[in-house]
């Protein structure tokens, strides 16, 4: 019997597959930031924490609210189609914490405390259920939005040291519950909406039960190193990228190199027609893959 030395993951296969450049939304945590940069980097149409970086499932409903408002406002003079079909809506949502801030004043939730005196606001654990309701409003309005929307949710792996481990434990499992109640909750409407579909991606078991070492995380020993960003960014493309977005990716990955290369002269002819050509290049496949 072979040894093992690691304990893999297993990843449900969604019902639906990311395709290539598609149009993508990501709501959440600094782990949000990290993942949808490198949809960005392979050209996909990501819109990365459009108002800022938010942890907690009050704070992502406020981001839903406002994209979704700020894009209804704007879509007219788009086009409605890309590649022939119907434009597509793909949301990732990080969750980092259940813990929130109250603006004592007013009562509000608020994303962002600015800087602002401690003594101004009160922290509060959001209850599962509470999560649940927050997360399930989200999902309403992006599916109101565009009614073929795919949710894909994630909890970030980065443990909140200050508020000790063992509470940011817990605070993870009250988000995971969440997470599978709302999803439990959608399984038994799919019935009548079976084009929706919520699904939960494991980015926070591969780091801590699959990755399990020190060195796949940064310096400070919290945040996931760029070795376990990169394996994550694997196993979403093994598992929800579809065959054409594999091949997109295959055909891309020499021009983003050529378009990344610093040259030791960047004022010489020769550099000019390397860069020109490698644009034209890039306009081709982007024009072949429906983006131009």
């Amino acid at each position: 019997m072979a040894i093992k030395f690691r304990t893999p993951v297993e990843i449900d296969r969604p019902s639906f597959q990311i395709e290539p450049l598609e149009e993508m939304l990501f709501v959440g945590s600094c782990f949000a930031d990290s993942i949808g940069q490198r949809f960005c980097e392979e050209r996909f149409r990501a819109t990365v924490n459009p108002y800022g970086t938010m942890y907690n499932p009050a704070s992502v409903l406020h981001t839903v609210e406002r994209y979704c408002k700020e894009q209804l406002q704007k879509e007219p003079s788009e086009p409605a189609a890309v590649e022939g079909h119907q434009r597509e809506l793909v949301v990732f949502i990080t969750l980092g914490t259940n813990h929130v801030y109250r603006l004592k004043e007013t009562g509000e939730i608020v994303d962002n405390c600015q800087k602002r005196p401690q003594r101004l606001f009160d922290e509060q654990e959001l209850t599962i259920d509470e999560c649940t309701d927050y997360l399930r409003r989200a999902v309403r309005l992006l599916r109101n939005y565009r009614p073929d929307v795919k949710v894909v949710v994630t909890v970030s792996p980065i443990r909140y040291q200050k508020y000790g481990f063992h509470e940011s434990q817990l605070s993870k499992a009250v988000l995971q519950l969440a997470v599978k109640k709302l999803i439990v909750e959608d399984c038994e409407r799919l019935a009548n909406h079976p084009s929706s579909e919520i699904t939960y991606f494991p980015a926070y078991e591969i780091v801590l039960d699959e990755l399990r070492d020190y060195r796949f995380y940064k310096d400070d020993m919290l945040h996931p190193s760029a070795q376990a960003v990169e394996y994550i960014w694997q196993q979403l493309v093994e598992h929800y990228f579809s065959p054409a977005a594999r091949r997109f990716l295959q055909e891309w990955k020499p021009v983003k190199e050529a378009l990344a290369h610093r040259p030791f002269n960047p004022e010489s002819e020769e550099y000019r027609r390397f860069l020109a050509d490698t644009k034209e290049k890039e306009a081709a496949l982007l024009q072949r893959y429906g983006l131009l």
